[in-house]
């Protein structure tokens, strides 16, 4: 273990990450996480010499393809080390070589391989209407695929909102009847909307998951807590100004400049 953890320090500087860096990144991550600060070095530990590498299978449904360059394009942890370091990746269809029949036989060995044992990942919403026709890959709809594979899972995260609820393609008047993951199968999902979301907030839940054996604590929406929780209002420098009833209602104003809150400019806090 010391020797992975050397050789994991030893990366981060080729890369130009101090120790030091890297350290306030795993102080950043617990207090994102809601956890007291005993576990820094555990959280560090996590990174530098992981004990499990928990398989991964990642879906692509209707979707932009957002979420993974959001996620691909962190700063910390770098693709690489999340790819393969910290997660074992057996199937995503943007970054795997194969494609066609052997991509989908990929598919089919890893969910026969570590059924029961994998994190599903889902990406994109699936239609509905019609059986699921306006959503194919292959041979196979969205909602054939999504039903084949998610119960298969130890647990189903769905990054962006489009997996979570829906997103832009359940706009109406949603011909294709687009759905997030949850409605459309009837199962619990942990969700992580945003358009796209951010990455520290998907890397804090595997991490949870990772440390504690465990999915975080999640809201009536299935949000982990420790992101969403609490909204932008609750802390918010402007918030004094909205209870005192000063408000922005042209933007380039003096109220602007002034910090005034937002809300009438359309801010949902």
């Amino acid at each position: 273990m010391e020797k992975q953890k050397k050789a994991f320090y030893e990366k981060l500087e080729k890369k130009g990450i101090s120790r030091r860096d890297f350290m306030r990144y795993c102080t950043f991550l617990t207090a994102t996480m809601g956890l007291s600060t005993s576990f820094i070095p555990k959280i560090a530990e996590v990174f530098a010499a992981p004990r499990q590498r928990p398989p991964v299978i990642w879906l692509h449904f209707a979707e932009c393809t957002g979420c993974s360059e959001g996620l691909l394009r962190s700063t910390y942890p770098y693709p690489d080390d999340l790819i393969l370091d910290i997660l074992s990746i057996e199937y995503h269809e943007t970054i795997m070589a194969a494609a066609g029949q052997q991509a989908e036989a990929n598919l089919h060995d890893a969910v026969k391989k570590y059924n029961g044992k994998f994190i599903c990942v889902v990406e994109g919403a699936i239609a509905t209407k019609y059986d699921g026709a306006y959503g194919k890959i292959g041979d196979r709809t969205f909602l054939e695929i999504a039903k084949d594979v998610c119960p298969k899972s130890a647990a189903v995260i769905c990054i962006g909102t489009c997996s979570s609820y829906g997103g832009v393609q359940a706009a109406k008047p949603n011909p294709g009847g687009y759905k997030g993951v949850g409605d459309a199968l009837g199962i619990k999902t942990v969700n992580i909307p945003g358009c796209p979301p951010n990455p520290v907030n998907f890397v804090g839940t595997v991490v949870n998951y990772l440390l504690l054996g465990k999915l975080p604590a999640l809201d009536e929406l299935g949000r982990p807590l420790f992101a969403y929780g609490k909204t932008i209002h609750d802390q918010c420098p402007r918030r004094s100004h909205f209870e005192d009833g000063d408000f922005v209602t042209e933007f380039g104003s003096k109220e602007a400049a002034m910090g005034y809150c937002l809300y009438k400019m359309g801010c949902k806090g």
